[in-house]
């Protein structure tokens, strides 16, 4: 069972309190179909778990099988610099089957962000700076594919879906009555 190396901070992208009961942190890539599978899950337990669950996601595109998992991240983040990663992100996983070009930039002007902006952000190289990390923070925790979870800081193994997560979550919530 591996743990979560790099710890939670107000650095990540998070929903919820950090000090909730439990922590969810999610390594993942937006054009992963397995974390396109997992995207409504985690809706459905934030919504089940309101206050008592802490979200947190982290980039770990896997750019070798999944070509436009990298400038999804990216443009998560560029959105993220303007307060609109969440937007962003939701839209991207919604949009999962036809990311590209042409998504990046009507989602640039749906959120009212620059295209241009992003273009730039997309051709610098200190845009990677975030994604790196999670990266490198992911392959210290044992992360080798997607979508990873970690509970508490314990890695989630599902014996059959990632549904089981619900119970690893109760399961916690028991541990800190």
């Amino acid at each position: 069972m591996s743990e979560l190396s790099v710890p939670v901070s107000e650095q990540d992208h998070h929903q919820g309190r950090l000090d909730a009961p439990v922590v969810l942190v999610e390594y993942a890539d937006y054009q992963c179909p397995y974390c396109g599978e997992a995207f409504p899950l985690v809706q459905r337990l934030q919504q089940r778990f309101g206050d008592e669950l802490c979200f947190v996601f982290r980039n770990f595109p896997l750019v070798q099988s999944h070509p436009q998992a990298l400038p999804a991240a990216i443009t998560a983040e560029y959105a993220g610099t303007h307060g609109k990663f969440w937007e962003a992100h939701d839209a991207l996983f919604r949009s999962q089957q036809q990311l590209g070009e042409v998504v990046y930039r009507a989602l640039m002007r749906q959120l009212g962000l620059s295209e241009d902006g992003l273009a730039a952000a997309m051709d610098k190289p200190s845009s990677l700076g975030r994604i790196q990390s999670d990266i490198e923070g992911a392959m210290r925790s044992g992360v080798d594919g997607t979508p990873a979870f970690f509970v508490n800081g314990r890695r989630f193994q599902p014996q059959q879906s990632f549904e089981e997560l619900y119970d690893d979550i109760v399961a916690a919530l028991g541990n800190k009555a």
